[in-house]
């Protein structure tokens, strides 16, 4: 078993106590999509002592962070990726009641996620706010305000990990659309549709935030229309 693999079973064993969904999902989302990878590989969390994850799902950061943490501990590690971040604390934010269930079956008390609405839950205080692929399911006043509040949950140098869907990149953005109406209701959610932004778009709305970013593409070896924002309050 390589190195990564080796991540990937680590990160994934702890779901078998929450079925076989949750097991299965996490060994396709992990396995499959590069984020979490360039985490790692790029060292985005290094430092950050206080990490706060929403729209966390069942807590797929949480799991693999600590997975990595355990493997670079015991030696097996990539060659030439950076150390594993070893934040204090990982909390989650999810909506969706039956995630959060899977996320405590499978972490239990290693897991810190609670049910609600990023809408409206309190964010605390953290170093690091990481948000995959949740704010285009908002209308776009409700996105500018969760951004405000990141930022004001965040110290000045403070990150923000957002990947967006670039409504700009043509045929692959029409997919990813499709992709995502499909998800949201097959999640119970109605098929209203997902209010998507362009790279230059959702830049200038972290900068009217109090935000500094770069752009990073996020969707190798998928058809999708993906892009990292890497963001650093002011």
């Amino acid at each position: 078993m390589n190195q990564h693999a080796a991540l990937l079973a680590e990160a994934c064993d702890p779901y078998r106590k929450a079925g076989l969904f949750a097991y299965f999902f996490a060994r396709g989302k992990l396995g499959s999509d590069p984020v979490y990878r360039a985490i790692l590989e790029r060292g985005l969390l290094l430092g950050r002592l206080r990490i706060l994850d929403l729209g966390c799902g069942q807590a797929l950061l949480t799991a693999w962070l600590q997975a990595a943490a355990r493997l670079c501990d015991r030696g097996v590690w990539p060659t030439g990726w950076p150390a594993a971040p070893r934040p204090l604390s990982t909390r989650g934010i999810e909506l969706m009641a039956r995630d959060v269930r899977r996320a405590r079956n499978a972490l239990g008390a290693a897991s810190d996620v609670v049910a609600g609405d990023i809408r409206h839950t309190d964010f605390g205080t953290a170093d690091a706010v990481v948000v995959l692929d949740v704010l285009h399911y908002m209308v776009s006043d409700a996105q500018r305000d969760v951004l405000q509040r990141v930022r004001q949950a965040l110290p000045p140098r403070g990150l923000l990990l957002l990947r967006v869907s670039d409504a700009g990149a043509g045929l692959r953005y029409r997919y990813t659309h499709w992709v995502d109406r499909v998800a949201m209701f097959s999640r119970g959610h109605s098929f209203a549709a997902p209010h998507y932004r362009s790279v230059r778009e959702w830049q200038a709305v972290l900068g009217d935030c109090g935000f500094d970013s770069e752009a990073q593409p996020m969707s190798q070896g998928t058809p999708f229309a993906n892009v990292l924002l890497i963001a650093h309050a002011r």
